[in-house]
């Protein structure tokens, strides 16, 4: 399960999205879809900006939808791998979304010549998965202590995503015009356990979704001190995350 409230640091998880939008240059689309909409914050923004078009919404999520839905967003149930392309789709956007989906690069091969001509795609994920954060995570899920009852947890490695040049690639190959790049943002967090109390709303889902509540106490609880260990807080309380994503803005030709 993913709790929505886990969902903290709006305005930090919220910057890339902004970023990313900022490199798509649709007019007028008459179909925007929203690939993992989340609660629907950033789902309600797309709606501002383009307020003509028909908004398409989905998250595999039940909690993320049900958030969506409370704050009027028209969101479905649904997994991404799934999703197909109506014909009047101008504009995908996939904010971390994609890396969830191991196959999302066949996925991408196969759903981009179904969109119209003229269409845009802006995606982006996290490309820190070889970070001390995750690499914390792996190790632990993976311990005697944990690896029998997590066994079929998906906990995406560093060969989850590609760098810039293969998404590159990927839609150049597909007749796209491509703009492809990386920021690695440095987050100051605040808080006890703050890179945990990060990591829970997003990284640890599948971990979550798979304990119960004693369990995920207990996987918590251990985890902790590595991740203090790996970002020790400042003197004057802020812990810095460095946090690395990487983002495509595809183009197809008219």
């Amino acid at each position: 399960m993913w709790d929505p409230h886990a969902y903290t640091h709006r305005d930090l998880r919220e910057r890339p999205f902004h970023d990313l939008l900022a490199r798509v240059g649709a007019d007028n689309p008459r179909r925007v879809v929203d690939l993992g909409c989340g609660p629907g914050t950033l789902t309600a923004w797309l709606a501002r900006r383009w307020p003509h078009a028909t908004l398409e919404a989905r998250d595999s999520s039940p909690e993320m939808v049900a958030a969506a839905r409370d704050a009027g967003v028209p969101a479905v149930h649904a997994d991404v791998t799934g999703w197909y392309p109506a014909p009047d789709t101008d504009l995908v956007v996939a904010n971390a979304v994609l890396h969830w989906a191991p196959e999302h690069r066949e996925l991408l091969r196969d759903r981009v010549p179904r969109l119209p001509a003229g269409a845009w795609l802006a995606m982006q994920v996290p490309g820190n998965f070889d970070a001390p954060s995750h690499r914390a995570i792996r190790e632990l899920a993976a311990s005697p202590a944990w690896a029998e009852t997590l066994s079929g947890v998906h906990l995406p490695g560093p060969d989850a995503v590609d760098d810039p040049a293969g998404y590159a690639d990927l839609f150049a190959d597909l007749g796209c015009a491509v703009d492809a790049w990386e920021t690695t943002y440095l987050h100051p967090l605040t808080g006890d356990d703050a890179v945990l109390e990060w990591v829970t709303g997003t990284a640890l889902r599948p971990v979550a979704a798979a304990l119960g509540p004693r369990e995920w106490h207990e996987f918590r609880a251990q985890l902790a001190p590595e991740l203090r260990r790996a970002y020790p807080p400042r003197a004057d309380g802020v812990t810095w995350f460095p946090f690395r994503r990487i983002f495509a803005v595809a183009h197809l030709p008219h």
